[in-house]
């Protein structure tokens, strides 16, 4: 509490019958929505990739570097603009992030050629942090005893919305085509900024670093760290995984034996958002002290995964179990990771965040890179060795820690 003003208070905290303090759930349901619309707007056009690039008259490998172009534009708004969080007042920056979110989707959707819709793909990552500025936002704005439960909670919105965002961008594709994807897309983030404006408590700017010191801090971290530096790379792996999967999962189902539309393809986000169950079970292991031997179990998870979707290749079922397994063992993995962190240096939550989902980001951009590529040349099957091999990397790290 005391990072905000006196005046921002009001109805933030509940009191219950045992005469302990919580965060008022209003507060929480509203940070996991605003989370969960922000970070869609990096996944609107996964499932559409096939139809983007038919419409542009792009290949395969091209239309794979949407989603890349997306991730490097979200790895520089966590580098240049989460930090921010730290010396500006929150509230303010979040409202004015959120509206040039909506010019870039709106500029998606009006895109002539593949070349503009890159450009404007790489502008929705830069301006989808506001996410990752909510996310330590609200695990300052948590009580001591509550916070893994409530990042687990706030985190359970931006997973939903990551999974979420596919389904509704096939349907809306499959009805009215996919450039209003990106045309609604944008309300909603308008919509969003005026209910943020109104309800998010106003913070207080408790340090006097300037900008450039400020981002040679994020690096100080990553240096005396340690901790820090292995979560970020099990977050890198772990999310490069997941960009493995979700990348190419639309080529393979687009396409013989399956031949699915832009709404069928859809609906596999929401076989995928059963793992958002992961983050509320994820955030209570994290406040019981367990978190070491959960991130092996869900990383041994994540193998298993791609072995079982290997056969998915002609038939639904291993691959509907197989995502079901992996998702939820992925975001899992991400909420032990988050709410680690977040135990290391109060005062520099932001800073914490710009140096962990920058590696997340980057492991996102390469494993989406790498994906197009491997399908291209080795399908499905070299997908799913490919994904394997990075969970494989994550584990052999997490042996060399227990001992």
């Amino acid at each position: 509490m005391n990072n905000l003003t006196s005046d921002s208070t009001d109805n933030l905290y509940i009191e219950k019958a045992e005469g302990i303090k919580s965060l008022n759930p209003r507060i929480v349901l509203i940070l996991a929505i605003s989370c969960g619309i922000t970070v869609a707007n990096i996944y609107w056009a996964q499932p559409l990739l096939d139809s983007i690039a038919h419409t542009f008259g792009s290949n395969i490998t091209t239309a794979g570097l949407i989603i890349t172009l997306t991730q490097i534009g979200y790895v520089i708004g966590l580098v240049f603009l989460v930090p921010l969080g730290d010396i500006l007042e929150r509230r303010k920056l979040i409202v004015i992030v959120l509206l040039v979110a909506s010019v870039s989707l709106i500029s998606a959707a009006f895109s002539p050629t593949i070349l503009i819709f890159m450009a404007a793909s790489l502008a929705i990552g830069v301006t989808s942090v506001v996410a990752q500025i909510l996310v330590p936002f609200s695990a300052t704005l948590a009580l001591e005893h509550e916070r893994g439960k409530v990042v687990g909670q706030v985190m359970s919105g931006l997973l939903l919305g990551i999974l979420l965002a596919r389904t509704l961008s096939g349907i809306i594709s499959a009805s009215l085509g996919w450039r209003y994807v990106f045309g609604i897309a944008s309300v909603l983030v308008i919509f969003l900024s005026f209910l943020l404006s109104r309800t998010l408590p106003k913070s207080k700017i408790e340090t006097s670093l300037t900008y450039p010191q400020l981002l040679k801090t994020v690096w100080d971290l990553v240096k005396t760290e340690r901790l820090l530096r292995i979560r970020s790379l099990y977050g890198m792996l772990v999310f490069a995984s997941f960009s493995v999967l979700w990348t190419s999962l639309t080529f393979l189902l687009a396409h013989p034996p399956y031949n699915f539309s832009d709404a069928i393809i859809g609906l596999f986000g929401l076989i995928g958002a059963s793992g958002a169950a992961s983050a509320n079970i994820a955030g209570r292991i994290a406040d019981k002290g367990y978190t070491k031997s959960a991130t092996g179990i869900f990383l041994f998870s994540i193998l298993a995964s791609f072995l079982i979707m290997v056969f998915g290749k002609t038939s639904l079922v291993p691959l509907i179990i197989g995502i079901i397994i992996f998702d939820f063992a992925a975001q899992g993995a991400h909420i032990l990771n988050q709410s680690e962190i977040y135990k290391l240096k109060p005062e520099a939550r932001s800073r914490l965040t710009t140096a962990y989902i920058t590696s997340f980001f980057i492991g996102g951009s390469i494993g989406s890179a790498t994906s197009a590529i491997i399908f291209s040349k080795y399908g499905w099957v070299g997908v799913c060795m490919l994904g394997g091999i990075y969970s494989l990397i994550a584990i052999s790290i997490w042996i060399r820690e227990l001992f």
